[in-house]
């Protein structure tokens, strides 16, 4: 038992309506505010790279909790760069950087699903970003849905093990990349509105009784 998995406790212990509700409809607010605005798939690059830091965070911290405050800071980093027409990716890599260079310092050898796993993960992570900002608009946003894709299936995971991360941050990353997901391996020009409205129609859909 470490601090970074979830005792029987915490899988067993009731959930409100509004705990199971909450994270993933954080999620789909934050992914439409990405999209709006968005000109092609590649600039959700920083995301591929924040999903992984986020995680990386919790494992060198030895906290589950430790992954809102990291995603706190990459969301801060992420508009400010939108703001000033900046790529975000560098910033967040350099981040990750310093994660890893902690980590190692730290000596977080275990468990193996910790550190070990999560450094491995930001390196696979950062190198699809890097890939999918220097190719074409459309094979990059391909790689971009690819890399949320599987950053899903690893929220999944963590979500039902209870491990790294809380439960709620891996809610709030599956409704992120699945309000994402369709909107930018569109192969036609898609207008901010069209985007907006595309996500609203499916969330009225997902959540319909």
């Amino acid at each position: 038992m470490t601090a970074l998995a979830a005792d029987d406790g915490v899988r067993t212990r009731p959930r409100s309506a509004w705990s199971r509700v909450w994270p993933a409809g954080l999620g789909l607010l934050v992914a439409a505010a990405t999209v709006l605005g968005l000109a092609d798939g590649r600039e959700v690059a920083p995301v591929v790279v924040a999903s992984g830091l986020v995680y990386l965070a919790a494992a060198v911290v030895g906290r589950r909790w430790a992954a809102w405050p990291a995603f706190g800071v990459t969301l801060v980093v992420m508009t400010a760069a939108k703001l000033a027409d900046l790529d975000a990716s560098v910033v967040l890599l350099a981040c990750a950087g310093l994660l890893l260079v902690v980590g190692l310092a730290l000596q977080r050898w275990l468990p193996v699903w910790g550190y070990p796993v999560q450094a491995a993960a930001m390196l696979v992570l950062a190198a699809l970003a890097l890939v999918a900002i220097q190719i074409s608009p459309t094979a990059g946003g391909l790689v971009v849905a690819a890399a949320l894709l599987a950053h899903a299936a690893w929220d999944v995971h963590h979500h039902r093990t209870g491990r790294v991360v809380s439960r709620s941050l891996a809610e709030f990353c599956c409704g992120l990349f699945d309000g994402l997901g369709p909107e930018h391996v569109e192969l036609e020009p898609v207008s901010a509105a069209q985007r907006a409205e595309a996500l609203h129609v499916r969330y009225r859909v997902r959540h319909a009784a």
